[in-house]
């Protein structure tokens, strides 16, 4: 057997307004099925002769498994969830959600918000940490499929109606209250904390530019429409502006292969930002070249590209 049966985290007889029976029939039944469904299969795709399979059959049984694997975490997640007090958070946790959210009470209201719209229907609704931003999220998880690819789960409210209708029938707002009453958030504080642990992805390395700065395109947009003074210096190859058809609205093109011509065009006394293509070399080289001689100068991160992905606005190239 690939995966094994996690044990019951919560006690259910400890449980504020959720009977025991109900956990009980949600543990054995829903979770035991789909720990069940899981290995089986895992089972059924490990004795595939791959050679002869379809695509279209490894693809569905691959579909299946992944179904069946995130039903069996986010219920595993789901009792380990409950068994504390709701109303007292640590503090440290408090200040992380109160960081992300605005409060407590505003992350709590959206929380129960989205769990009272998924009443009545199906999914998960999740606190979750994105590594990539160092941040909280709520999210919603349909059909045990949806997730935050590189996010951690630390909370998991199961709305199917199998978590809530044995004894809260069509009342799902009751049952909603009563698993906020439950939350063990001296367990979610220390999933929380092996969750900030977790690395974002690397990011790009251009290990010959390291002593040079970078800036990002919504850095570059916020001083833009702060009204801050900014040189911004398109140094895209002209072999390349000849079919370029726009150009990042502010900015003004140079020659990169003449930049001693124009050079003394600039001043030292603004900040200077200069770009390429994809930000990669020669964005990075006249950014180091202007440093060396004096000026406050950066490239921006992505390019000319990084800023049309975030609808930055351009003009027509002339």
């Amino acid at each position: 057997m690939r995966y094994k049966l996690a044990p019951l985290y919560c006690r259910p007889w400890t449980l504020n307004g959720i009977s025991a029976r109900l956990i009980e029939s949600h543990y054995e039944n829903n979770y035991g099925g789909a720990l069940n469904r899981l290995n089986a299969i895992a089972e059924e795709i490990e004795q595939l002769d791959l050679s002869t399979t379809s695509g279209q059959s490894l693809a569905r049984l691959k579909r299946d498994e992944m179904v069946a694997l995130n039903s069996t975490l986010l219920h595993e997640l789901y009792f380990a969830s409950l068994g504390g007090d709701g109303r007292v958070l640590p503090e440290a946790l408090a200040s992380a959600i109160a960081q992300d959210f605005g409060s407590v009470d505003r992350w709590r209201q959206e929380f129960v918000g989205i769990a009272n719209g998924l009443a009545g229907g199906s999914g998960w609704v999740l606190l979750t940490y994105v590594p990539r931003d160092g941040r909280l999220v709520n999210q919603i998880a349909s059909d045990h499929a949806q997730s935050i690819a590189g996010g951690v789960p630390i909370l998991a409210l199961d709305m199917y109606e199998h978590a809530y209708h044995l004894e809260f029938g069509a009342n799902a707002s009751a049952y909603i209250a009563a698993f906020m009453r439950n939350i063990d958030w001296s367990a979610v504080k220390l999933r929380y904390e092996d969750a900030i642990k977790v690395a974002p992805p690397r990011p790009l390395e251009q290990k010959e530019f390291a002593d040079v700065p970078s800036i990002s395109v919504e850095e570059v947009r916020a001083m833009m429409n702060s009204g801050t003074p900014v040189q911004i210096i398109d140094t895209r190859p002209k072999h390349y502006t000849t079919k370029a058809q726009d150009i990042m609205e502010g900015a003004v093109w140079r020659d990169p292969e003449r930049l001693d011509e124009w050079i003394g065009t600039l001043s030292k006394t603004e900040p200077v930002v200069t770009f390429c293509v994809y930000g990669f070399h020669i964005g990075c080289q006249t950014a180091s070249t202007l440093r060396n001689a004096g000026f406050d100068a950066r490239y921006m991160a992505g390019g000319h590209f990084a800023w049309k992905a975030i609808k930055g606005p351009v003009r027509l190239f002339q």
